[in-house]
């Protein structure tokens, strides 16, 4: 079985990514890795879905097990993708995907070179600040600080292996983009270095 690829998709507040992520997830060929978190559940969020929610002591404890791929704390959290989790849908020849920030995703490529790194955003800095500002659901200090996020975001741009933007109406166009994306890399040679042994030792 072809083994499947690892996948992070980061993208600033209003990039949709994760419009995008739930396209790309409806296809079986495609998995989504749920983080733990040591925040606690909001409302009609469902434990093993949205995330698994853990103990400070339990996440900590995970951490000096080694079991965590990569995690980091935000706003008084901790975040992190589980191991075992990853390798076992990778394994299982799923493509799987990882939605988290800068940080964590950096974290991913050092400890997993050949994870695909994918920087999504909106068509420009005006259309993401339209974006916010037509949700009409956040205060303008919250505007301003995801803006000044992003700009943060954007000095690892060089980072990332692919910048992909997702025009407004065209989740769908940019999810194909994202799914070239990985059959491309798929398909590199780098990726595939027993190429010419397979095709003569095949019958």
């Amino acid at each position: 079985m072809e083994k499947g690829l690892l996948v992070v998709v980061s993208g600033p507040a209003g990039s949709g990514k994760g419009t995008v992520n739930h396209i790309l997830l409806e296809s079986p060929e495609y998995a989504f890795s749920v983080s733990a978190t040591t925040r606690a559940p909001r409302p009609g969020e469902v434990d093993g879905v949205n995330y698994h929610y853990i103990s400070v002591e339990d996440f900590q404890k995970r951490i000096d097990d080694d079991e965590l791929l990569e995690y980091t704390c935000y706003c008084g959290n901790y975040y992190g993708t589980l191991r075992a989790q990853t390798e076992a849908a990778l394994e299982a020849g799923k493509n799987l995907i990882l939605e988290i920030e800068v940080e964590g995703a950096l974290n991913v490529k050092r400890l997993c070179p050949e994870a695909v790194l994918i920087m999504l955003l909106p068509p420009s800095y005006a259309v993401q600040e339209q974006r916010l500002r037509g949700r009409a659901t956040e205060t303008e200090e919250v505007i301003l600080r995801r803006l000044e996020r992003t700009r943060e975001e954007m000095e690892f741009l060089s980072h990332y292996d692919y910048v992909v933007y997702n025009y407004d109406g065209q989740a769908e166009a940019c999810a194909d983009r994202i799914r070239a994306i990985v059959q491309a890399e798929k398909s590199a040679m780098r990726r595939n270095p027993n190429a010419k042994k397979i095709f003569f030792e095949t019958n």
